[in-house]
């Protein structure tokens, strides 16, 4: 038996390929329409619209090979787009057919109660079959798996019987339930990722490659009772460790963190603490520490290059070499920033962001995050009134889908009078509490965007800036503060929920975390979906279980390791 598996050219399959490895098994990569003959056993992963993997599959002539491959009755493991492509068509592309083995369509989230991308851990409920109530390929109610989509394919046995009656587990989100895996003799597919759902995941790698090699396929099933009560909505709050890396003084990459984003030691004088001009802060080596909080059970991690590339991203390989390190290490979802942008080698060689951002997904990054280049954009946006469809954000999601694109805002308190201001951002001021810190009371401010690491700063608001890049195609806004950074005050809740109520997309909240009662506060008081520290972490003042026991005590859903 051979094990082969389908990289459609846009996506993350060196994730799943490290898991496969992790797990023992032998596999070999599909080049060509021939070795479709030559597979058993194929497994189709990766992330991405639905229109590129179907142009993809097609330009190098795999459509109608895969399609026999499946109708031959070998098994077929599809994840993602994998199992979407199953579908007949997809709300994302009206105009691209899929393989039609499931005769419907996918469609789009409803955003109206909830974000969208549906980003992150989400349990899977199982139907029990007559035909076989033990075959669940290790999909367990008990577990969460990753998810990351916008698009589902909607579970309702009257409106669209044809996906109920594949339908193998269904998970709610918000207010909709949705197929969350499909099974029919031996086709198999998942809509999260297992390979990013950490041992839950692999558990069902596992089970579904050794039942597959062994020629053991589930038959196929017949009509299925319909269900009509909705199962729980078991969608859980991230916990996001996030990892500074930049090359200290020797040219070695290392974690750092500093304060409003200042990573070198204090240097003292015999009579004062004078202006940091020491070393950088050396806090470990960033695939250790990514190994250290995934076997501490942290839901995702973030590596931001915060010194971007030294002559060329393509061509800064250490960089390059730390998220291929980490990916083997990992088997949760994983964030690179810094340096994703078109750029021009200094051999003249120009770069897309979107070949930028592909050669970290090839090494194993599930995002990208964008930082600078995302308020050029929106201003460039603001400007012209639309997209011109060439900015770093629109290029990555177009190919990629928006859930690969993460936009970061480091934004900054200004300071303004609260009883003469008439400027543009009135609507958006804060203003501090009488019975808030007392630097605070009697004043108003706004948050206006930086960028270079925080040191210029550009006439856009954070809110501004969160709208534009959700209009752009962002699937996410990591929120830091510059003036929280460093502080272990707590999250800065009046921007964090300012910038929630305006975005329909998930937003991470950062900086300012001390304790584990600043991530409960922070959930309860924003309805971010997620929440990142770094130094905390880093230097063990708070460690990642002590947190989720903290938000499970409060009603929180979260994953246990």
């Amino acid at each position: 038996m051979a094990l082969f598996l389908l990289d459609h050219g846009a996506g993350n399959v060196q994730s799943l390929a490290n898991s496969i490895e992790k797990l023992g098994y032998q596999f070999s990569w599909i080049s060509s329409p021939d070795d479709f003959q030559r597979a058993s056993v194929l497994i189709f992963p990766g992330q991405g619209a639905f229109h590129t993997a179907i142009e993809c599959l097609t330009e190098r002539g795999l459509f109608q090979p895969l399609l026999d491959y499946i109708n031959s009755g070998k098994p077929y493991f599809g994840i993602c787009i994998g199992m979407q492509v199953l579908f007949a068509a997809s709300a994302e592309s009206p105009s691209v057919r899929g393989l039609g083995l499931i005769p419907c369509q996918i469609d789009c989230f409803d955003d109206t109660d909830k974000a969208v991308p549906h980003m992150g851990w989400n349990t899977a409920e199982c139907f029990d079959t007559p035909t076989d109530p033990q075959s669940t390929e290790g999909v367990s109610a008990t577990v969460f798996y990753y998810f990351v989509h916008s698009y589902c394919a909607r579970y309702d046995p009257v409106q669209n019987p044809e996906a109920a009656q594949w339908a193998h587990s269904t998970t709610q989100y918000g207010n909709e339930v949705f197929v969350s895996t499909v099974r029919n003799g031996s086709v198999f597919g998942t809509q999260f990722h297992p390979e990013k759902s950490g041992i839950a995941g692999l558990t069902i790698l596992d089970t579904w490659i050794k039942q597959s090699l062994a020629g053991r396929t589930p038959p196929s099933v017949g009509p299925r009772t319909p269900r009509h009560a909705k199962p729980r909505d078991g969608f859980t709050r991230r916990i996001i460790a996030c990892m500074d890396v930049r090359a200290n003084d020797q040219g070695d990459l290392v974690v750092t963190k500093g304060d409003q984003y200042d990573v070198r030691e204090k240097v003292s004088s015999s009579s004062t603490t004078v202006k940091t001009a020491g070393a950088v802060r050396n806090l470990g080596k960033p695939v250790a520490l990514a190994s250290k909080y995934y076997d501490a059970g942290a839901d995702e991690l973030c590596l931001l290059n915060i010194t971007s590339f030294r002559n060329s991203p393509l061509r800064d390989q250490p960089m390059l070499a730390v998220v291929r390190a980490a990916a083997e290490r990992v088997f949760v979802p994983l964030t690179i920033g810094g340096g994703i942008k078109d750029t021009v080698d200094p051999d003249g060689t120009k770069r897309s962001a979107v070949e930028v951002a592909g050669a970290y997904f090839r090494v194993g990054a599930d995002k990208v995050s964008i930082g600078s280049e995302a308020v050029y954009a929106v201003e460039k946006l603001r400007a012209l009134a639309a997209g011109d469809g060439t900015s770093a954000i629109e290029t990555i999601s177009t190919m990629y889908g928006r859930q690969a694109v993460v936009v970061s805002i480091d934004p900054k308190r200004v300071y303004v009078d609260p009883t003469t201001y008439d400027g543009p951002y009135k609507a958006e001021l804060i203003y501090g509490k009488d019975d808030g810190p007392m630097d605070e009371r009697g004043k108003a401010w706004w948050y206006q965007c930086t960028v270079s690491g925080g040191r210029e700063t550009r006439p856009v608001s954070a809110v501004e800036l969160a709208k534009g890049a959700q209009a752009l195609g962002a699937g996410e806004i990591l929120l830091n503060s510059i003036d929280r950074d460093g502080t272990g005050m707590g999250f800065d809740l009046d921007l964090i929920r300012m910038v929630k109520d305006a975005v329909n997309i998930p937003v991470v909240a950062s900086s300012g975390a001390g304790a584990t009662e600043h991530f409960v506060e922070v959930f309860k008081q924003t309805n971010v979906e997620s929440a990142l520290a770094a130094g905390i972490f880093h230097r063990d003042e708070v460690g990642i279980q002590d947190v989720k026991v903290s938000l499970k005590d409060a009603g929180f859903n979260t994953r246990a390791i």
